[in-house]
Order: structure tokens, then sequence, then C-alpha cells
């Protein structure tokens, strides 16, 4: 959307009512955020529509999805209006109101195997989280603009508004069930003769299973999958049934191959692995809650090793 020329500057309090409801995802929460009634943070939104000269947000029948408009104008704002709170030390209503739920990003299978099972326990010391899934670029985008507030990445985070550290390294195995690996001829594998080997992969350009090929063979693999699942959980269990073979992290199939029910076909010396990153905004209000999971992650991933044992 081009923004429309005004002859005055936009209102701090619109920007920071505004910014509100972008992070939160719906008018009422938004209004809960910066202490406010819902209508008037109606009025705000749509007094500063209109010096803009358009929408920021579409309505829905539960909360508001941004216009890219609003994404862009988020991504303007944030990071003035964050150092402003800052430096403030937060409003008045920050006072009494209850801290906000800290908003973690992640991949789905690594927050459900290894993050959640640490971090849950701090519920029970007043903190509250909002959980989101999905790719790497994504959660990041969203956490640069603030709608998350830590994300768990296997890209390297660019950028001076994001800070980064590594917290672990995740190792892919080629695994098989034994019945079926007892099945497969090793040579022909290394040579990329898939005949009468199903792929079992999470999308159907097998991201994981070529890297793997490429990496320990040297070679492309040129194959279609015979099941395709976009949950590595699901790829998981697909493979201990005995469906195919697939490439899997190390953090995932570690029970299974402990108790034997995956085999690892291959244990070449120098596997393919992925760095997990800790990201999250320089700036920003404090958040004690926030930095209670970052802290508690940071421990953690002082047991999270990867698991060639």
């Amino acid at each position: 959307m081009r923004h429309r020329q005004t002859d005055g500057s936009l209102d701090l309090t619109q920007l920071r009512t505004f910014l509100a409801v972008y992070r939160s995802g719906s008018i009422t929460a938004g209004a809960s955020r910066v202490g406010l009634s819902q209508p008037t943070v109606t009025t705000q939104l749509q007094a500063l529509e209109r010096q803009l000269g358009g929408p920021l947000f579409e309505r829905l029948p539960r909360g508001v999805t941004p216009t890219p408009a609003a994404h862009d104008l988020a991504a303007r704002v944030a990071p003035p209006l964050d150092a402003l709170e800052s430096i403030a030390g937060g409003s008045a209503a920050d006072v009494t109101t209850p801290e906000p739920p800290v908003l973690l990003g992640g991949p789905a299978e690594l927050l459900a195997t290894l993050v959640l099972p640490k971090v849950a326990p701090l519920i029970h010391d007043g903190v509250r989280l909002i959980v989101s899934t999905g790719l790497a670029d994504d959660l990041l985008a969203d956490l640069r603009v603030g709608k998350l507030d830590l994300v768990l990445s296997t890209i390297r985070p660019r950028g001076r508004t994001v800070l980064s550290e590594p917290l672990a390294d995740e190792e892919f195995i080629l695994v098989a069930a034994p019945d079926l690996a007892a099945r497969i001829d090793l040579d022909r594998l290394r040579a990329s003769d898939l005949t009468g080997v199903p792929l079992i992969s999470y999308a159907p350009d097998l991201p994981i299973l070529r890297r793997y090929w490429r990496h320990v063979f040297e070679t492309r693999l040129e194959a279609e999958p015979a099941l395709v699942i976009p949950d590595l959980r699901a790829v998981l269990a697909a493979v201990a049934a005995g469906a195919g073979i697939s490439v899997l992290p190390s953090y995932l199939c570690a029970r299974e191959l402990t108790a034997g029910t995956l085999i690892p076909l291959l244990r070449p010396a120098d596997s393919p692995i992925n760095t997990v990153y800790l990201a999250r905004r320089v700036g920003g209000p404090t958040r004690p809650h926030t930095d209670l999971v970052h802290a508690r992650l940071l421990e953690a991933a002082e047991t999270w090793r990867t698991c060639v044992d």
C-alpha cells in the first residue's frame, strides 16, 4: 500500500496501540496489552488507517490478520517503540497487568521432543507460553517485528536486530526398521540404486535425503518418495513400521535407536549436521519471563548432544 502524505506526524499512542494489536493478533488482546478499552483501540486504529490511507488489518471471525501495509509499518516502528519503552521502564499499565505470555517459535518436532519438556515446568512459576511452529525464515521475520520473543532456528539468523547463539548440533542418520535393514544391499544404496527401497520424506523434493546423499555419498539423489508426510514425527513412525527408509535428526530417533526398533544403515565418520540457534530481538522492553525461558533453554542445551552412541 502506498502511504498517503499527511500534514501531521503519526500519533505515538496510536502506533503503540497498533503494535499491540499486530503482535497479539486480536483487538481484544491488544487492548488488554495497552490497558485500553476495546472501543478506544478500534477508534485509534481507524484514525491511523485514515491517516495512512488504507486498512491495516482484516477482521476475522476470531481476531485480525495484518495487511501488507501493517507488516511494513510494524517493521518500521517496532524497533524505536521498543527502545523507547525499554528506556522509559514500561507504562503504568505494566504495573497492574500480568506479564504477557512468552511467544516462542521453532520447528514442531524440536519443540515437542526437546524444548517443551524443559520449559513446561516454568508454568508453575507463573510463566505463560504461546508456542508457534513453522519455517525458520517465517519465524525469524515474526521475531524481528515483535510477534515472537524467542525463536529456535536451524538457520543462522542475520541482521543487527537479532541476537543469536548456538544451542546444539543435530546429527542426521539414515535409518530403517530391522527387517527392512536386513534386506538392503548397502553397496547398491551407495550407488543410489534404490530398487525395492521406498523413501519416506517430509517434503516431495526430499530435502534431508538429498542433503545426506550429497554429503555422505557425494552424489545427487534422483528418486521419488514413496510416502510424503509433512511432520518428521510421522516420518519416524512410518519408518519404524517398516514402510521404508529415511534420514532423521538424531534427537528425534534416539529412543528408537536405543531400543533397536530402528537401525542406522550407515555410521559415516562425517555425518551431516544442523546447528540449532536460539534467537531473540535486540532491545525491546525487559521481560523477566522471557529471560527465564531463555536461561532455561541455555541450561537445557548443556544436556542436548548429538546421538552418536
